[in-house]
């Protein structure tokens, strides 16, 4: 009788072990598995935010030799062709929108510092600052700010 118990004693201590080994294993891989994926989204919402400020600087490129080619012109009026204005009015509707997807994306931050360029873009485009230099004058902080934060949210 003591032999039987000792088998059944065994035989549960082994089953018990067995199960414990097989849940801690299981439990491993989920958390490994939980990690891979999150490490895919992080990854994936940095290719995101970095694909947006990619478009929100090339915008706002255009957006400045847009206005280079204004005050290119013999004078400011004249430099507002059809054209030129049909262009000026596409880019900056775009800018807008991506200026405010970096609101949704990105955070409120870098949002803010998106609003302050583009709407130095939005003044260099459609206000006579007297020429190219007072463009630059006007556009060089609310830039290197953004471009400085951006950056930094990237690392």
């Amino acid at each position: 009788m003591n032999q039987l118990w000792a088998s059944l004693i065994g035989v549960v201590l082994g089953g018990g072990l067995s199960y414990l080994a097989q849940f801690t294993t299981a439990r491993q891989a989920a958390r490994t598995e939980d990690k891979r994926q999150a490490t895919q989204l992080a990854e994936a919402r940095r290719t995101e935010r970095l694909e947006l400020i990619r478009e929100f600087i090339q915008l706002t490129q255009q957006g400045i030799r847009l206005a280079e080619d204004r005050y290119e012109a013999p004078d400011w009026t004249s430099g507002g062709t059809p054209e030129w204005l049909t262009s000026a009015r596409a880019l900056i509707e775009r800018l807008w929108i991506c200026e405010r997807m970096i609101l949704v994306l990105v955070g409120p931050e870098l949002y803010q510092l998106a609003w302050n360029y583009a709407g130095a873009v939005n003044h260099v485009l459609w206000e006579d600052l007297g020429g190219p230099d007072g463009a630059w004058d006007h556009l060089r902080e609310p830039m290197n700010t953004f471009l400085n934060a951006a950056h930094g949210q990237l690392g």
